[in-house]
């Protein structure tokens, strides 16, 4: 039985805490900032957490 392969794309964007949270970064931080005011910005620094709909599919292919 061969093992099963990381998926490295999802890998790159998803972090695993130690207690088994996963945290993303947010959407919206790439362009078009200007007319964000900081409060938004400051606010899309932080980490998201995965919405546990997702969260069974991403452990899935983190091969968890």
């Amino acid at each position: 039985m061969p093992k099963h392969k990381t998926h490295k794309g999802i890998a790159k964007r998803i972090r695993v805490t130690r207690n088994g949270k996963m945290l993303r970064g947010k959407a919206g931080r790439r362009h078009l900032l200007s007319h964000k005011s900081g409060k938004r910005k400051r606010q899309l620094r932080k980490k998201g957490q995965v919405s546990p709909g997702e969260e069974q599919r991403i452990r899935r292919a983190l091969g968890q």
